[in-house]
């Protein structure tokens, strides 16, 4: 489907399902990403899977691969498209640890933003990030997006209370950057 050079897209499959289950439950995958780290049964996963990702008319979700090894390393998604008025929100989640701080979180980011500014022609998409979560944001300066709003002390996590940061990408923006 969407590929780069060393990162391919393709839709979620059932066989997916207790991949994506592992990194739902691995703290150390979800405490930047989850608000409620909560830990989930198979069961409770898969009908999330079924419901949520599979069956939404309102988002478009993949699984991440890396090239080389045909390795399913994350997931990304766009989610509560609005066609209309051609704006998403953007989720991105590397589940595979060892993937972490090599840049595939950046080039999946840009391959969903290619995807859809180019694609789907939207003019705006968003997400929102956890202050604590500097790398990411640090990525998402990298990409254009910028700071749009904050829902202070809105993340409860390790004793202490973070804000979760808004943050927004136009498609002149991006193309820009790029």
């Amino acid at each position: 489907m969407l590929s780069s050079e060393r990162l391919q897209f393709r839709k979620m499959v059932e066989s997916d399902i207790e991949k994506y289950h592992s990194w739902r439950n691995d703290l150390d995958v979800m405490k930047t990403t989850s608000p409620s780290l909560d830990l989930y049964s198979l069961d409770e996963t898969r009908s999330f899977v079924e419901n949520i990702i599979l069956n939404s008319t309102s988002s478009k979700s993949y699984i991440i691969e890396e090239w080389e090894g045909n390795t399913t390393i994350g997931v990304t998604s766009l989610i509560n498209i609005d066609t209309k008025n051609r704006n998403a929100e953007c989720i991105i989640d590397i589940g595979e640890k060892e993937y972490w701080g090599k840049e595939y979180g950046t080039e999946a980011l840009k391959m969903l933003l290619e995807y859809a500014f180019l694609e789907l022609n939207l003019h705006r998409v968003s997400l929102r990030v956890f202050s604590l979560n500097e790398r990411a944001i640090h990525i998402y300066n990298k990409l254009g997006f910028m700071k749009e709003g904050i829902m202070r002390e809105s993340l409860y996590r390790n004793g202490k209370w973070h804000d979760i940061i808004i943050m927004g990408v136009l498609k002149r923006e991006y193309l820009n950057k790029q």
